[in-house]
């Protein structure tokens, strides 16, 4: 799973609120449309692009196809947001300061 990808997929409020309904429960392209007030066609196109980012997957029903998240993607996905946070952390705790090539010294007496 590429973390841009998943984030692209993600950073459209509407994709965003489609994935979140589909946490809840599994549902079929139709489902979606009335509950979003959007159309059908915008619903898959949607679910496309959640697909190709591997945060969903269809079950087919007969004729329809219920959606669910991929629970090994979302469980990677809580993993990295996971790590940036402990990242976060230690930057912040962490003394010292920029070891950059390019640092200098100001007027002030800091560097960086």
């Amino acid at each position: 799973m590429e973390l841009s990808t998943v984030f692209k997929a993600l950073g459209d409020p509407t994709r965003l609120s489609l994935f979140q309904r589909l946490l809840e429960r599994k549902h079929c392209v139709r489902s979606l449309s009335r509950k979003f007030s959007i159309s059908e066609s915008a619903v898959s196109q949607h679910m496309k692009v959640l697909r190709e980012a591997g945060l969903v997957r269809g079950e087919r029903y007969g004729y329809h196809i219920h959606y669910i998240p991929v629970r090994d993607a979302v469980g990677e996905l809580c993993r990295s947001i996971e790590n940036m946070r402990i990242l976060a952390v230690e930057v912040r705790e962490r003394p010292g300061s920029c070891r950059c090539e390019f640092r200098k010294e100001g007027k002030d007496g800091r560097t960086c």
